[in-house]
């Protein structure tokens, strides 16, 4: 039975959350404050967490990095805030998924569905492959960690999956709606979300969009992760 935690300052928001994932069956803990939701964390285990970024004491964006420094638990961020750039810095900042207010609980079971399938996908007994070399690259899928060129990388559970998906393909263009469902476990979503996160990943190897080293975008087509020794001649698209 999946365990949530719900945290809300608005009582009857939280209410009807509680009412509402009670009755799909799921397991609820709420808090009204971003230092009581750290506490919760901290003390069990929980499958999803939905955080409300209008905390009383603390502004849900920063209890979300707090969140992030302890736990990797997938947040879906449920917020009022439309701005676009702010949505980025969310999912930047480690969110896995955002819903706007006000929004219906059928968009909320989706959402949960999806976050929580890519959960359990990702923590699978499937056995993990060996360690991934490309070029500099090593990533070991068993240990959840990746090296450039002997230096660690620090990542995000999101950006090490989708490394890891593109770098045991490498060479390869992989489209977009292939992201979403190998890595997302969505069969549909915002593009938004794969650059996002294929930006971070950018910043993290040293390399930009304009001048690539490992990640190339071929637009309209997909993404192929490759050596630097490996690169064709002539321009690649940018993002």
């Amino acid at each position: 039975m999946p365990s949530v935690l719900v945290v809300e300052d608005d009582q009857f928001v939280r209410s009807a959350l509680i009412r509402h994932l009670t009755e799909a069956s799921h397991t609820v803990r709420s808090v009204g404050t971003a230092l009581e939701a750290l506490r919760e964390v901290a003390h069990f285990r929980f499958d999803v967490v939905i955080l409300d970024l209008g905390l009383p004491d603390l502004d849900g964006s920063e209890a979300l990095k707090m969140l992030r420094g302890i736990t990797d638990v997938p947040v879906i961020i449920a917020t009022a805030r439309d701005d676009e750039s702010e949505i980025i810095r969310l999912l930047n900042d480690g969110a896995d998924d955002y819903l706007i207010k006000p929004f219906s609980v059928e968009h909320l079971s989706a959402r949960m569905t999806a976050v929580l399938r890519r959960s359990r996908a990702a923590g699978g007994e499937a056995p993990p492959p060996s360690v991934i070399q490309v070029g500099g690259l090593s990533i070991d899928p068993l240990r959840r960690q990746a090296e450039l060129d002997g230096t660690a990388l620090d990542l995000t559970r999101r950006e090490f999956d989708l490394l890891t998906f593109l770098a045991g393909r490498p060479g390869v263009v992989v489209p977009r709606k292939e992201l979403l469902a190998e890595v997302w476990q969505q069969s549909y979503g915002d593009d938004q979300t794969i650059d996002v996160h294929l930006s971070w990943l950018r910043r993290k190897l040293g390399e930009t969009a304009a001048r690539p080293r490992y990640l190339h975008t071929l637009r309209g087509v997909g993404v192929k992760l490759q050596p630097p020794a490996a690169q064709p001649p002539g321009p690649e698209q940018p993002v």
